[in-house]
């Protein structure tokens, strides 16, 4: 993993490593998660847990300013993100929220989607995921 890592421009490396961090810190908060695998899908860091929603980091050297946290576009995340917290993000359609590489990352609302997709499987039939 940490040779895709090494991949990445400086500024990048250091953007999708920051989110590397808050997904894990995130997943260690949860008590319902006991392990979480980090693999590659698609060549791009990905993370996965029981019951939980795939989620991908990425960056497009076609759109060198721009990375993202990227969620399966079949659920209901994204779409319930953009209710709670439309004014937070940039987002790509249903898959994704897209970060400008010189804005700092709103963490906190950052982190709450992130449980949610890792919590993902429990909470997909509640309204706006039990939010």
């Amino acid at each position: 993993m940490s040779r895709v890592f090494e991949s990445y421009p400086k500024g990048i490396r250091s953007k999708l490593t920051h989110l590397r961090k808050l997904i894990l810190e995130t997943a260690n908060k949860v008590e319902s998660i006991d392990e979480i695998e980090e693999t590659l899908k698609w060549g791009e860091p990905s993370y996965l847990v029981k019951n939980g929603s795939t989620i991908r980091l990425g960056w497009k050297p076609s759109i060198p300013n721009e990375y993202g946290i990227y969620f399966n576009c079949n659920s209901t995340l994204v779409p319930t993100f953009k209710i709670l917290f439309d004014k937070f993000f940039k987002y790509e359609k249903n898959r994704a929220i897209l970060f400008d590489i010189n804005e700092d990352v709103p963490e906190q609302e950052l982190k709450e989607c992130i449980e949610l997709a890792l919590r993902y499987h429990k909470l997909k039939k509640l309204p706006l995921l039990g939010k």
